[in-house]
């Protein structure tokens, strides 16, 4: 800095130094324009290189999250001896007696309806009964049922089938 290379500047208690640009020659015009059209060329090459490396990154990523051929073959051994599997399992559901004939399975579904349907008839009957009871009660419908000992099917989580 004595010698003047370098340049001095005081910010507080903290100095800085850099280079003097005065020493420096001055380009021309032409000398600018030849920088500028390779700081340009420069630029776009650095563009097509980051596209590339994006594109080969992307590549990889896909590549490496890809099964390998040894994992590809442990997979299919393992895909086929599920399907034997389900095969053997399938050949004796089919070759099993006790299969339900359309007239039983009927029959079970006429049951099953008349049981919702009565089931439906109770609850709307105990629902009015118990409403009316409570028109003159002086609590509310929750400690009624408490005191009562009435257990709701809401209260285990049972909902009433829909219908087939």
């Amino acid at each position: 800095a004595q010698q003047g290379r370098v340049r001095e500047k005081a910010y507080g208690k903290q100095k800085i130094y850099f280079a003097d640009q005065e020493q420096l020659p001055a380009a021309s015009d032409a000398e600018l324009r030849g920088l500028d059209g390779e700081i340009a060329s420069r630029s776009a090459q650095l563009q097509a290189l980051q596209q590339s490396c994006r594109h080969m990154e992307a590549e990889l990523k896909d590549l490496n999250s890809s099964m390998t051929t040894p994992e590809i073959a442990r997979e299919i051994e393992a895909l086929r001896k599920d399907c034997a599997a389900y095969t053997e399992k399938l050949e004796r559901i089919k070759s099993g007696t006790n299969h339900v004939t359309p007239e039983e399975k009927e029959k079970v579904c006429r049951e099953q309806q008349l049981y919702r349907r009565e089931w439906r008839r109770r609850k709307r009957m105990a629902t009015e009964l118990l409403d009316a009871i409570l028109e003159g009660y002086p609590k509310s419908k929750k400690q009624f049922f408490e005191e009562v000992g009435i257990e709701t099917d809401e209260d285990h989580g049972v909902v009433l089938p829909a219908t087939v």
